[in-house]
């Protein structure tokens, strides 16, 4: 049997999603799921598209035309060397294997090497949007050999989201670098997240405002600057009520966040290149810190501070002053990642075009946001640009909106409202602005405990003094 052009394993709601997707773009799709019962489903629910369904890994590989096209969505970790192991004796030299997980890059580095000992291609690619992205159009971001990108094109141009200036889709680059910056793609997901949380509160406890009042203001959020996917779902979660009680519904749901490992990897990697993301760190942080469910409600019984409702504001001001606030710290949040994915680029030799990523990141992805077009038209402007921040426009706007910045960090601190985000990034601001920092400080400090030398402002060579000596 044969004549399937694609092939997926996986049919959870992105496998499914997306292999309709690729059916509705008109390629024949071959799927198998471990559990075949999923595929019938699939099939029965679905008689119009053209689906090879398939209830064996043998009869699965048969129905695909060659070079065989394979994308599998499984759970990252073991489980994608284990669909690997199943189907690499039933291959041919050629034949692409495409993880659409969020698998760590290194695992992506080393299983790029295994297909190509044996003759096979390996591609890991970044898929955001969601099931939504991934039945009707998601940000793609591929990595892999120039020649397995070329083979897959076709396809992935057709389903991924369309923009005005094209599909968001790009050869990211060799390797893992698909991996990689879908992975740096989360983080700044998380750092996003984390700064609208942080903006709603303050809204909330010291302006007061309701959830119909923050739906007013989200919908305006979301018809200008601050336009985005995130900014819209906001606007559109302070809508809904809770059917049972009638209350807004965000107000009943628990003040826990979980998290799944790609923002934690991104800071874990951002520590080992040595780049500084500290909105990203905080948003990882925010999400460990809201776990402690039982220990703050215990804490907050002890552990005294101001009272948010008491502090006397101009809530109209207020509300443009968090507008500004929020968007001079998601500057700063994709700043850093694109600062790290810079670095990694040296690092791991990706050769990363941040214009092109900053593009394909326009549609279909959970940060999509008109920001974006200015990133990738920033560094189409200087592909060297060393930071976001020292690009004329975005120098211009951080200026024009810090005051207010620096006005809602210091009145949240006033009020005892946590803004681990926005704060970090105004940190990160008036470090990266500053030609002189303290760590002269630290440098005489590591060389008086533990003689690790420091280094002077008026001569090359390093230099080391007995501290303690008369």
């Amino acid at each position: 049997m044969s004549g399937a052009q694609v092939g997926l394993i996986g049919l959870a709601v992105m496998g499914e999603n997306l292999a309709l997707n690729i059916a509705d773009k008109g390629f024949p799709i071959a799927v198998f799921n471990r559990t075949v019962s999923k595929v019938d489903a699939v099939l029965e629910r679905n008689p119009d598209k053209p689906l090879v369904g398939c209830h064996s890994i043998e009869e699965f590989v048969q129905a695909i035309e060659r070079p065989r096209r394979i994308i599998v969505l499984v759970k990252a970790g073991a489980a994608v060397d284990e669909q690997m192991a199943l189907l690499r004796p039933h291959l041919s030299p050629g034949d692409i294997f495409i993880d659409g997980g969020n698998s760590w890059f290194l695992d992506t580095e080393r299983r790029t090497k295994e297909y190509a000992e044996a003759g096979l291609q390996f591609v890991g690619m970044g898929v955001s949007g969601g099931e939504e992205g991934a039945r009707f159009g998601p940000s793609l971001m591929p990595g892999g050999s120039p020649e397995a990108y070329r083979a897959l094109e076709p396809v992935l141009t057709r389903i991924a989201a369309q923009v005005d200036d094209g599909p968001c889709v790009t050869h990211v680059g060799a390797g893992g670098a698909g991996h990689y910056v879908k992975m740096v793609h989360n983080g700044i997901e998380y750092g996003d997240m984390q700064l609208i949380a942080e903006a709603y509160d303050i809204l909330r406890r010291i302006g007061g405002l309701g959830a119909e009042e923050l739906h007013q203001v989200f919908a305006e959020w979301n018809s200008g600057e601050l336009q985005s996917y995130l900014i819209e779902i906001t606007r559109d979660i302070f809508a809904r009520r809770d059917p049972e009680s009638g209350q807004p519904l965000v107000d009943m749901i628990l003040d826990t966040a979980g998290q799944k490992g790609t923002g934690k990897w991104t800071s874990q990697n951002a520590l080992d290149l040595g780049a500084a993301i500290p909105t990203i760190n905080a948003a990882v942080e925010g999400r460990i810190l809201s776990s402690f469910k039982a220990e703050r409600e215990a804490a907050e019984r002890v552990l005294s501070g101001p009272d948010p409702a008491a502090t006397q504001v101009d809530r109209r001001r207020l509300v443009g002053q968090v507008k500004d606030a929020l968007y001079a710290a998601k500057v700063c949040s994709y700043a850093q990642g694109m600062a790290l994915l810079r670095l990694a680029a040296q690092e791991y030799g990706y050769e990363l075009d941040m214009a092109e990523i900053a593009r394909i990141w326009k549609g279909g992805c959970i940060i999509r946001a008109s920001l974006l077009d200015q990133i990738s038209q920033a560094y189409r402007r200087n592909p060297s640009l060393a930071n976001l921040l020292l690009d004329d426009d975005f120098r211009d706007a951080m200026h024009q909106r810090q005051d207010s910045w620096r006005e809602v960090v210091a009145l949240a601190v006033r009020a005892g409202v946590p803004v681990l985000g926005l704060s970090a990034s105004l940190g990160y601001f008036d470090m990266y602005r500053t030609a002189r920092l303290p760590a002269n400080l630290i440098q005489a400090q590591r060389d008086y405990f533990g003689a690790h030398t420091y280094q002077r402002i008026d001569r090359e060579g390093t230099f080391h003094t007995e501290w303690s000596a008369e």
